[in-house]
Order: structure tokens, then C-alpha cells, then sequence
């Protein structure tokens, strides 16, 4: 093809020196590519497994855990090795994972330490936080049978000396940063942006079930009455069949308790207003033993975010990302209290935990109630008098 004119083939030898001498894309960073002399896994991790104190600190478990948990995760999370890459290895992605829920730190942060891109580090999370509650949902949070309920409802008779109770109910508020065109859903009465983690607890504070990602301006009664759990287990049944409290006859149902941020039901049992409390010494002594059981959730939650400093910080991440951390948390907290065998705290020692400052709790409900639920609670209140 011949030119139109000599500058025409000027120009297009300028174009093409110009393209030539344009800076190449890098595959991996020159930082980076020394991941595996300098990064924090392949040195401060593999010092850590000489010192198990000193691991479990780093890792929030001991090594045992870790082993047993990064072989359920192999299969759900390894990579194929392509001609062009070898991918990140299994047991790292989950370090990176845990390192993140343990400090709250910045995708940023994380990729610098463990010299990988950010990106990477986000996408880490989120796969490995899926998979860990795939992984271990089924088994160390299934859906709560009859038998559940039973051995809840004799825990908090014999521990926290509250028959007919089936779980502690509470809702907290998890700081999350602002979401893209989501006006004011998100936005909660503390003028921060968050998501609503709702559960339920048994005398052993674990997580028997769990509810995340309700707009942060919703109510805990509203986000309760529009979950699953509620409908599968509440509205139109009951928890357990009704029983007698000890030492009585007349039947009474069983409950879950909560705090003001939830309507009086007849499955569920909150304090009185703390106005009536002072003028009436049964229904101060109803609502000491209620508070006193219902710390077993604000526990709960303080021993979460004690040991998942994620929760102590805005989630810089989508809420669809931000969801999947914190259910992988409480499953996280399920595995753990299970297999470490912790005490079960008592109403005697309980002063000597850390107040719980991560999560914000609810307001109080207004809510009317009906007569059979004012009934119900005066039935306990009437117990607990004697």
C-alpha cells in the first residue's frame, strides 16, 4: 500500500516509537515479587509456629485449630497452578483472612504486609469468609431442633436460674462504611452507617442463631418479626410445648428474653419500664433476674468483638462483603467455644468481664402488647417472688 506522502510514514513512525516507548504493565510488583523471602507469612508466621503463645495471640487460636480448620477450608479454597502464575497457597489465604478479622486493619495494611495487591487481599476475604461459613454452619450453627431449645431451656434453669428460657435475643449495630447509593437505609439513630446483627444465645454464649444485614435504621422487634428464624419457629408455633415453672402447676410458655429494644410477646419477655420497676419490689426482682440471665448475649457479643477486632471499626468493605465477615465471625466463635472448651461463665464472675463498647445496642420499643403477653410475664413475676 503506498503512502499518500512522506509525512504520512512520519507519523506513523512516530506513533510507533511512541507505543514502543510507553512503560509496560507489570504482571506482579516489584515489591511483591519478593513475597515469599519478605513477606510477614513466609517469615513472622513460620517464626510463630516455635512459640504456641505467641500464635495464638497472632491467630486467635492454637495451632491444633488452625491445622484442623485449614484442612476442612483446603478443598473450598485452593487455586489451580496455570503456566503463567503459581497461585497463593491455601494456608496463606486463610492467614491473610484471619490476620484481617483479628485486627481491623485496612486491605491496604494487609496487602503491604503480606506483600500482595490490595485487590488481592479483598478477594481473600471474601472467598475464605464465604467458604468458612459453608465450612461450618452445618455443624457448629445448624438450625436449632427440639432438642436444642431443650438443652438451652436447661442451661439457663440450672445456670442463670431462669426456667422456661430458651435464649438471650439481642440486636447490635455493626459500623459499616457508608454504601453507595443507599440514602439513609443504612443510617442508624448514632449517626454512623451500619447493619444489624440479630441473635439469639444459649447459657453456653454461643450463637444458636443468627441474623445479618437488616438496614441499621430498622427496630430489633421489626427486623425479628421479618427473619427467617421467625417464621419457621415462631409465628403460628412455639418454641417447646408449654410446661409448669418449678414447684407450680399452671402451664406457662417458653421464652426468649430481651431487652427494651423488643415488643412483649408471649414467646418473648422483656424488663419492665424502669418506672413502674421502682414502685413495685416484684417487679424489680423480675427484671434482676431477667437482666442478669440476658448479660449471657451482651457477653456474647463483648467476647466477639474482643477476639474479632474487626467489629471494633467501620468494615471498609460492600455489604454484601461486610455480611459475609460477620456471619464467618460468629461461626468463628461457635468453632472455637466448642473446641476450646471454655468455662461457662456464672452469675457470680460475671462483673469480670470487659464491658462490651464494639456494638451499639438498640433503642427501646414502644410497641403495645397484648393481654395474654402482660399475663404470661406476670406469671414469672409471681415465680420469682417466692
Amino acid at each position: 500500500m503506498e503512502m499518500s506522502s512522506d509525512s504520512d510514514v512520519e507519523e506513523l513512525l512516530l506513533l510507533y516509537a511512541l507505543s514502543r516507548s510507553q512503560r509496560k504493565r507489570v504482571w506482579v510488583h516489584d515489591i511483591n515479587q519478593k513475597r515469599k523471602d519478605l513477606g510477614e507469612y513466609h517469615r513472622l508466621c513460620r517464626e510463630l509456629a516455635s512459640h504456641e503463645d505467641r500464635f495464638f495471640t497472632y491467630f486467635r487460636m492454637s495451632q491444633d485449630l488452625f491445622k484442623e480448620l485449614h484442612e476442612l477450608l483446603i478443598p473450598k479454597i485452593s487455586k489451580c497452578t496455570t503456566n503463567w502464575r503459581t497461585p497463593i497457597s491455601t494456608r496463606e489465604r486463610l492467614v491473610i483472612c484471619l490476620r484481617y478479622l483479628a485486627t481491623g486493619d485496612s486491605h491496604q495494611t494487609i496487602a503491604f504486609s503480606f506483600r500482595v495487591d490490595r485487590s488481592t487481599v479483598g478477594g481473600i476475604v471474601k472467598e475464605v469468609c464465604t467458604e468458612i461459613w459453608n465450612t461450618l454452619q452445618p455443624e457448629y450453627m445448624p438450625s436449632p431442633t427440639e432438642e436444642t431449645w431443650k438443652q438451652s431451656e436447661k442451661g439457663y434453669r440450672e445456670t442463670w436460674n431462669f426456667p422456661n428460657c430458651v435464649g438471650s435475643i439481642d440486636g447490635k449495630h455493626v459500623s459499616i462504611k457508608c454504601p453507595k447509593n443507599s440514602g439513609s437505609e443504612y443510617f442508624c439513630y448514632k449517626k454512623f452507617f451500619s447493619v444489624v446483627l440479630l441473635a439469639i444465645v444459649d447459657p453456653c454464649y454461643k450463637f444458636t442463631v443468627i441474623d445479618v444485614g437488616s438496614y441499621g435504621r430498622h427496630s430489633d422487634s421489626g427486623i425479628f418479626e421479618n427473619s427467617i428464624f421467625y417464621r419457621h419457629y415462631i409465628h403460628g408455633k412455639s418454641l417447646l410445648p408449654d410446661k409448669p415453672l418449678p414447684g407450680t402447676e399452671e402451664p406457662v410458655p417458653h421464652v426468649l428474653i430481651g431487652d427494651e429494644g423488643f415488643a412483649l410477646k408471649t414467646y418473648l419477655m422483656r424488663p419492665f419500664p424502669r418506672a413502674l420497676a421502682t414502685q413495685d419490689e416484684r417487679k424489680t426482682n423480675f427484671n434482676k433476674r431477667l437482666c442478669r440471665a440476658r448479660r449471657v448475649v451482651e457477653n456474647t457479643f463483648g467476647i466477639l468483638a474482643q477476639k474479632w477486632r474487626i467489629f471494633l471499626r467501620p468494615i471498609d468493605c460492600d455489604v454484601d462483603t461486610a455480611i459475609d465477615i460477620i456471619k464467618a465471625a460468629c461461626c468463628l466463635h461457635n468453632y472455637l467455644r466448642t473446641k476450646q472448651g471454655t468455662a461457662i461463665l456464672t452469675p457470680e464472675s460475671e462483673d469480670e468481664n470487659v464491658p462490651m463498647r464494639a456494638l451499639i445496642t438498640h433503642r427501646p420499643t414502644n410497641r403495645r402488647s397484648t393481654t395474654a403477653a402482660f399475663e404470661t410475664r406476670e406469671q414469672f413475676v409471681s415465680y420469682f417472688k417466692q
